[in-house]
């Protein structure tokens, strides 16, 4: 049974079509100042598997939880300040690299199925729901891994929440009602897709 905490984040499951790539997006992440051939780097982690959003000059970014997302987090590469090629599951804070070397990877297709730890326990009466996402930007600097769950509170029929519910992960050890439930997911609020309201 799922009676433990220990969220993962959006794990990619599977895709439909069966492609669930991630997508290369050149100069991913904000340069905030530069000296030189140097940027300094966003200033927060970006952990694999977090929630992730697009802003206005085209750099991914950390998300709410409860605003429209692109996708979940893959990986960042980048060359530092020592021309060391480096490569990372998750974004360092504040990291410096040299101006146009720097790769981020994110999964951006809103028909990815992804699983995710919810905070709490779900009944089968979820799926078709729609629910936020709890702890978005926090995670693990040793795994590189997000701490985002599902939360527990529903959209309601009518209503847009983050992440739609559509199956329990296929796991021995995990049921409806499990106090950790384990469930399969798909985008609600993507930036590329209009909202579809919860059933």
């Amino acid at each position: 049974m799922s009676t433990i905490a220990a969220p993962f984040g959006m794990r990619p499951a599977f895709h439909p079509s069966g492609l669930d790539r991630a997508v290369a997006l050149a100069d991913g992440i904000q340069a905030v100042s530069t000296s030189g051939n140097v940027s300094l780097g966003y200033a927060a982690n970006i952990f694999k598997g977090a929630p992730v959003k697009m802003n206005t000059a085209g750099w991914i970014e950390n998300s709410s939880g409860s605003e429209a997302i692109q996708g979940a987090f893959a990986g960042v590469e980048w060359t530092d300040s020592t021309g060391r090629r480096r490569i990372s599951p998750f974004w360092p804070a504040n990291e410096s690299f040299q101006t146009g070397s720097l790769v981020a990877y994110y999964y951006s297709d809103p028909n990815i199925v992804y699983e995710m730890q919810a905070a709490g326990s779900l009944a089968q009466g979820s799926v078709g729901d729609q629910f936020d996402i709890t702890n978005p930007t926090t995670g693990s600097t040793t795994t590189g891994l997000s701490s985002a769950s599902l939360g527990t509170t529903p959209a309601g029929s009518g209503s847009t929440n983050v992440m739609r519910v559509i199956n329990l992960a296929p796991y021995p050890d995990n049921a409806w009602g499990d106090s950790y439930t384990i469930v399969q997911v798909q985008i609600a609020l993507s930036q590329y897709v209009a909202a579809i309201n919860a059933i």
